[in-house]
């Protein structure tokens, strides 16, 4: 593994727990002023980061599972960028989603302070950052290199739990024209996992809902996005009631997990319902 690849966090309780702010599926343009399905995902992302200000909670770091973009124009990158520095100290990782331009996101974020790195290590945990994006497709995929790349991580780091982050569901959330846009070849990377019991969870974005379930010692996390939300459950697209969120999750070194959701009030960022899809 490459050292460009490799970043480290310092747990800032003495215990050597930890938090991180999962952020996700912000759709933001280069026009801060343009909507999205009805609603204007910049005003949303900063009520998100006005909230979570409020919240005063401490965290060490904010992964954003993808689609930070929508129009994928350099700008919309920039930013994200400026939103995370005016508001938080702590750094910020990111993986591409279907609707972000990742070579652009590897060019553009360094030169504005986001960190390139995709191997994450704090105390005695690593994340490992996953590429699903197949370009200008809504599904993902995996390639032999990503499987490759989270296999070298975790044969170089077989002492540290493992948190596996990538943007596409590896998992069916029950919504019919969701899930034909899952992770199309989850099975190599659930096979991959199988045989690396310190992984301990597989957190994503895309499905713009909350779910949390546990299979084979796995936990499988997704999380609200901070712009629309999908219905759960739906057979066709549709667009959910509740309001925009967040998630918290902590990590202790005993390998332990515990999160909390939080989202925005409904009626602050209401979407256009008669809207059939995007």
């Amino acid at each position: 593994m490459q050292d460009f690849d490799k970043e480290y966090v310092k747990p800032s309780r003495a215990d050597g727990a930890f938090s991180i702010l999962q952020l996700t599926d912000t759709h933001l343009f280069a026009d801060l002023n343009t909507g999205f399905l009805g609603i204007n995902t910049a005003g949303s992302l900063q009520a998100v980061i006005d909230a979570v200000l409020r919240q005063n909670r401490k965290f060490d770091l904010i992964i954003a599972t993808g689609d930070i973009a929508q129009d994928y124009s350099e700008q919309s990158y920039i930013n994200f960028a400026k939103m995370m520095h005016d508001s938080f100290s702590q750094p910020v990782f990111w993986l591409p989603g279907n609707h972000d331009d990742g070579p652009k996101m590897a060019r553009v974020f360094p030169t504005v302070g986001v960190s390139a790195a995709k191997n994450v290590i704090v105390d005695k945990w690593q994340f490992v950052l996953l590429n699903t994006q197949v370009y200008n497709a809504p599904f993902g995929w995996i390639t032999p290199e990503e499987l490759n790349y989270l296999r070298q991580c975790l044969d170089n780091h077989p002492e540290l739990y493992t948190v596996v982050c990538l943007h596409h569901n590896a998992y069916r959330v029950n919504s019919a024209w969701l899930d034909q846009h899952e992770l199309r070849n989850k099975e190599e990377l659930l096979e991959l996992i199988s045989h690396y019991p310190k992984v301990k969870l597989v957190l994503c974005g895309h499905v713009h809902q909350e779910t949390d379930f546990v299979r084979d010692g796995i936990r499988f996390i997704s999380s609200p996005a901070t712009s629309i939300q999908f219905e759960p459950l739906s057979f066709n697209f549709g667009l959910d009631s509740k309001g925009p969120g967040w998630r918290y999750i902590t990590f202790t070194p005993d390998g332990g997990i515990s999160t909390d959701v939080y989202r925005l009030p409904f009626e602050s960022f209401r979407p256009d319902f008669a809207i059939g899809g995007y």
